[in-house]
């Protein structure tokens, strides 16, 4: 956390710090000081601090405190201090007698400290009761990352995130996943504050995440945010509903007087993926211990093709048709263009014991990518008719049956179609036939491939008051909201239905999501007479929360006269934007509910080795009811280096409002190729029909136990052993295949392009799944060859098993379950059951260099998602990162940096000519290659 600034009439504050090691005496003074502090982590846990009692401003407290000790405040010519070694070694009768003989030879470390996961004072996250990684964000293998999303996948073995290449609105919002579960089981908070959810529900999300609504992470600003702290641990006791895979908490900067700017361009090695940003942030002093943060990023990134071509698409190619592009679909990362975010950050004292705070974030990008390749001579519903072989041309008549002249029936056996004696009429607009016949293969004679994007706009704002009142009540008052909306749209495509009336772009609608917050929490130390006051912290929330599914353009979603439900000789065209048919008006509105929560969270040190932690949470929602959630965690320090830690809770998801509600309609890859996909709300009568049932919360029971050992003042190691067992769980059913009575039905409803429809999905609580996992955490600093050198290794093993699904009870298909065996396979082996992190920092003066050395363990692909057979096992690899940085002056820096070093890449994919995808869609770690980049950075 940020050094602190002191002024000319520092507020006092009354101090009560026992006789301890000198890591826990500057935690507990920082707390009581409500502020944060930067120390040596190693030196100060061998030194003993006699302990301090009365009113202090925080300079005179530290320099009281640290008086005849190894440590000193540090002061630099803006005024701001941290703690630091002294310059010289102090005599030993300079020492308290409980101090060892401390020698300084080693840069100091310094720790960061968190509040989250205890609401009483902040502790570093090895003296935690629960499993905790604080992040800095100067950590070198932060830069060149494109996204704070990307950032985290560097640092969090058991963080994952996928490519998301063409999976619909997936590829804008990525869906990351902690622990092997969905994202949206995951909270977030910024300054501890509750983020909101994306508006996107990822319904083709890679298996794991299908249906998922978790919030968007890539859209904070790198730039603002100062640590992350993750929370690896189940808290839905303290924070509410999502918290069962852990809490992510990112602390805005507060630098009052300083700045910086960034400037960073990367490229792939392949020559495509260019990536261009700024970044810029400054801090600015309000009155005498006021601070304002502003912070802004803008960022360009080009797309990348890690494509081959389609063996249909090869096929035309081979028979004539030189229309055929090279290759018809690309699989890479999205274009990313005009992505501006902004934060800024605010904290002003209004008295000695009281202040306001308010920050806002706000993000606005563009983002685009490919969908798959529409065969000219294949895809029915706008080149071809049914599912009959021989297919026939789809062919418009555009003068109506017995009007005019009748169009040729052209049947599609092989070969080349735009050669045949039968399409060159119709191609001709000089004849008759060819001006009363229409095809699409005469403005796509290579087919298409629709271009699918959307504008993200993410916007949230806090504010509120926090201090002491005179009875020693800590108390923090706040309001707050956040809105994030989406506005997709979907290029070069077509209404098959509209004929040649039809556009080629469409604005087919979007989706918002917007949340209000309103929260009051107390805080205070009861003396209990055990070996510190206990601390009581209870509160009240409200939240509001608000889905909006906004109606696209009528063009996206009109059912023209060439309608497949239509009669007569021109019918057969499917209906709305080809790929992402528009939202109309009658499946478009807007869904709310609101909850209310009261919470109670009890910290008891009963000794100096027995830290125990209780929380109690009941929430009530306004559409389904009251939950009740508790947590007990315990943390015993057995000897001087060695400590025990375990937590038991009980934890829930609430299904969103979204996903109550929702109607889409997609194009995803089936067993006969490219379909219309329709997912449907539980409570529609269809999806009644079908075996859908209102939607209720998930149950989860979290259960972990772990050890954190001090090798020596320079070396710690965590491990932890977790497991979650989640019931209930909330996702989309695997396709289910339409017959014609259900068609019917939806005909009735006013679905009046039904038949076009192959399948449906809904939203069920349909299968209870048990994860487990162990994560281990090795850190170590130590001086070679007077390089300094901070070890970090990280391994994370995590097993998921569905251990019941729920059978339909559609037409008594014995046998048949809402989850395909594959679908079930990617929940339990997509993500690799092992990862691992190995970095190693060297400093040495002006010159540092980092390595990092990743390993993505074995993972198994459904590719196309499409339960057809086409099933990858993938093996395991290794990667290297690799950045050099040199200081060229007290303020400016110059890094070059490289992720993948040696270009490792998955193992081919096997089916890659079935749709072009080179490597399977969701290997770990990517499939773009080697990254190169540089980046400047000046500071005052």
């Amino acid at each position: 956390m940020g050094a602190v600034k002191e002024y000319s009439t520092a507020p006092q504050y009354d101090f009560s710090v026992r006789p301890q090691t000198a890591d826990k005496s500057l935690i507990e003074l920082a707390g009581q000081a409500r502020t944060t502090l930067l120390f040596p982590f190693e030196l100060a846990q061998q030194v003993v601090l006699p302990g301090i009692q009365g009113q202090y401003s925080l300079e005179d407290a530290l320099n009281v405190l640290l008086e005849n000790s190894p440590l000193t405040i540090h002061r630099d010519n803006k005024g701001y201090l941290t703690i630091v070694p002294r310059q010289t070694e102090p005599s030993v009768n300079e020492l308290s007698e409980e101090s060892p003989k401390v020698t300084i030879d080693e840069g100091p470390v310094y720790e960061r400290i968190s509040v989250l996961g205890n609401r009483a004072s902040a502790r570093g996250a090895y003296d935690s009761a629960v499993p905790l990684d604080i992040i800095a964000t100067d950590n070198p293998f932060f830069a060149g990352s494109q996204t704070m999303l990307d950032a985290l996948t560097q640092v969090i073995p058991s963080f994952n995130v996928s490519a998301q290449t063409t999976n619909d609105a997936a590829m804008l919002v990525r869906p990351a996943n902690l622990r092997g579960l969905a994202s949206d089981h995951t909270l977030t908070l910024v300054n501890g504050k509750r983020r909101h959810r994306s508006a996107v529900i990822t319904f083709l999300g890679g298996g794991l995440s299908d249906g998922a609504q978790g919030p968007d992470i890539s859209v904070l600003p790198v730039s603002a945010i100062e640590q992350a702290e993750v929370l690896r641990d189940g808290a839905a006791a303290q924070y509410g509903s999502d918290a069962i895979a852990g809490v992510m908490n990112f602390k805005l900067k507060s630098t009052p007087g300083q700045g910086s700017i960034t400037l960073t361009g990367g490229q792939y090695s392949a020559g495509d993926g260019e990536q261009v940003s700024v970044h810029v942030s400054q801090g600015l002093a309000i009155g005498q211990n006021g601070a304002l943060q502003l912070s802004a990023e803008y960022q360009q990134q080009k797309p990348t093709d890690r494509s081959v071509q389609r063996e249909d698409a090869q096929a035309l190619l081979d028979a004539g048709n030189q229309a055929i592009a090279i290759p018809a679909q690309q699989w890479g990362s999205a274009a990313m263009d005009r992505d501006v975010k902004l934060a800024a950050n605010l904290a002003v004292p209004v008295s000695r014991q009281h202040e306001i705070y308010a920050f806002a974030l706000g993000t606005s990008r563009d983002m685009e990518g490919e969908f798959y390749f529409r065969n000219p001579q294949r895809r029915q519903g706008v080149f071809v008719t049914g599912t009959n072989q021989p297919n026939e041309l789809l062919i418009a008549d555009l003068d109506g049956l017995d009007e005019g002249i009748e169009c040729p029936t052209i049947l599609l056996t092989g070969g080349n179609v735009l050669a045949s004696v039968e399409y060159q009429q119709i191609a001709d607009e000089q004849s008759a036939v060819g001006r009363n016949c229409f095809a699409f293969n005469e403005w796509f004679p290579g087919g298409f491939t629709p271009r699918f994007g959307g504008r993200v706009k993410d916007g949230t704002f806090y504010a509120g008051s926090r201090g002491e009142f005179a009875d020693a009540w800590h108390y923090d008052v706040s309001v707050g909201a956040g809105y994030s909306g989406i506005r997709y749209y979907i290029n070069n495509t077509v209404n098959p239905s509209l004929g040649p009336d039809s556009p080629t772009a469409f604005r087919p609608g979007g989706a918002a999501q917007i949340e209000r917050n309103a929260s009051i929490g107390l805080l205070k130390s009861l003396p209990t007479g055990f070996y510190e006051p206990f601390t009581l912290a209870l509160g009240m929330e409200w939240r509001s929360e608000r889905y909006r599914q906004i109606a696209g353009e009528q063009a996206s979603y009109e059912v023209g006269r060439f309608a497949q439900n239509r009669q007569g000789v021109s019918a057969g065209f499917s209906v709305g934007a080809n790929g992402f048919p528009g939202y109309r008006p009658e499946t478009s509105g807007e869904w709310q509910r609101e909850t209310r929560a009261v919470y109670v969270d009890l910290t008891m040190p009963f000794s100096d080795t027995w830290l125990t932690t209780a929380a109690f949470r009941a929430e009530d929602f306004s559409d389904f009811g009251t939950h009740v959630d508790g947590k007990l965690s315990l943390r015993w320090q057995a000897t001087e280096t060695l400590a025990y830690r375990s937590s038991v809770s009980t934890g829930f998801k609430a299904p969103t409002v979204g996903q109550s509600n929702i109607i889409n309609i997609s194009t995803k890859f089936g067993l006969n190729g490219l379909e219309d996909q329709i997912t449907l709300p539980p409570t529609n009568s269809v999806a009644v029909k079908l075996g859908a049932r209102e939607l209720t919360p998930e149950e989860s029971v979290n259960f972990s136990v772990g050890l954190m050992a001090s090798l020596s003042p320079a070396a710690q190691l965590t491990l932890d052993f977790y497991q979650i067992y989640l019931a209930d769980r909330i996702s989309t059913t695997s396709a289910i295949e339409l017959d014609e009575q259900t068609i019917g039905l939806l005909l009735e409803q006013g679905f009046e392009e039904a038949e076009t429809y192959r399948s449906a999905k809904f939203f069920t609580n349909d299968f209870d799944t048990r994860t487990r996992g162990l994560d281990l955490v090795f850190n170590w600093q130590f001086d070679l060859q007077g390089w300094q050198h901070q070890l970090l290794a990280t391994l994370n093993w995590t097993d998921t098993q569905v251990i019941r699904v729920t059978a339909q009870d559609y037409e008594q298909r014995d046998g048949t379950v809402n989850l395909t065996t594959q679908r079930i396979r990617m929940l339990e082996d997509n993500l690799p059951a092992y990862r691992a992190n190995i970095s190693l920092t060297q400093s040495f003066g002006a010159h540092q260099l980092a390595w990092q050395v990743h390993y993505f363990g074995a993972f198994y692909e459904d590719h196309l998602d499409a339960s057809a057979g086409y099933d990858i096992e993938s093996s395991g690899r290794f990667t290297l990162d690799a950045r050099w940085s040199y200081q060229l002056a007290d303020s400016w820096e110059f890094m070059v940096g490289m992720n993948n070093v040696f270009n490792t890449q998955p193992e081919l994919n096997p089916h890659r000519f079935v749709a072009g995808a080179k490597y399977p869609s969701t290997s770990p770690g990517g499939f773009d290659g080697r990254y190169g980049f540089i980046t400047l950075k000046a500071g005052w």
